[in-house]
């Protein structure tokens, strides 16, 4: 795994325990996830998540929303670093290439703001919160509410995102 390291002048939620902030971003043409969370000492705590949602139409026109979007939330969360949950390959060529650009933005727009950015395999997100590799999504959401409750978003997006920053942690 990819291990961030915090330091004491990373957002002082806990002026005897440094804390860090990690964005997750599940990359998705239509619908990009994302979520914060917030590792003060040994502790994970849910900041906020949501989704960027994009409209059908002109490809540009979509990277464009998806880059907006996502850099008001980084500029809203202050993270310390992001993790990008890998594509796979579909059987669909076009579609895959489409999904490769909306991951190109969700690597590209970190990167921008200066922050580390770890990328996991879905594979492994499952694993970090289920323990199973090969695990269903209804499985993930089902641990992922658990975690953080009611404050989180209970569609498949949502909770890939948060899957993906506790895997940066």
């Amino acid at each position: 795994m990819f291990a961030f390291r915090a330091t004491a002048e990373t957002h002082k939620y806990n002026s005897r325990q440094a804390t860090m902030r990690i964005l997750g971003i599940d990359p998705g043409l239509a619908n990009m996830g994302w979520g914060v969370i917030e590792m003060v000492g040994p502790r994970l705590r849910h900041v906020a998540n949501g989704i960027i949602k994009t409209k059908t139409g002109d490809l540009g026109a979509r990277l464009l929303a998806l880059h907006t979007g996502l850099s008001d939330v980084i500029a809203q969360h202050a993270p310390d670093a992001a993790a990008v949950e890998q594509t796979f390959v579909n059987k669909d060529g076009v579609a895959t290439l489409k999904l490769g650009q909306a991951r190109g933005i969700a690597m590209l727009v970190p990167a921008q703001a200066g922050l580390t950015i770890g990328e996991y395999a879905p594979n492994a997100v499952k694993k970090t919160v289920v323990g199973v590799g090969h695990a269903a999504k209804a499985q993930c959401g089902q641990k992922d509410c658990c975690w953080c409750g009611a404050r989180c978003q209970r569609t498949s997006t949502a909770h890939g995102q948060n899957a993906a920053a506790r895997c940066g942690v």
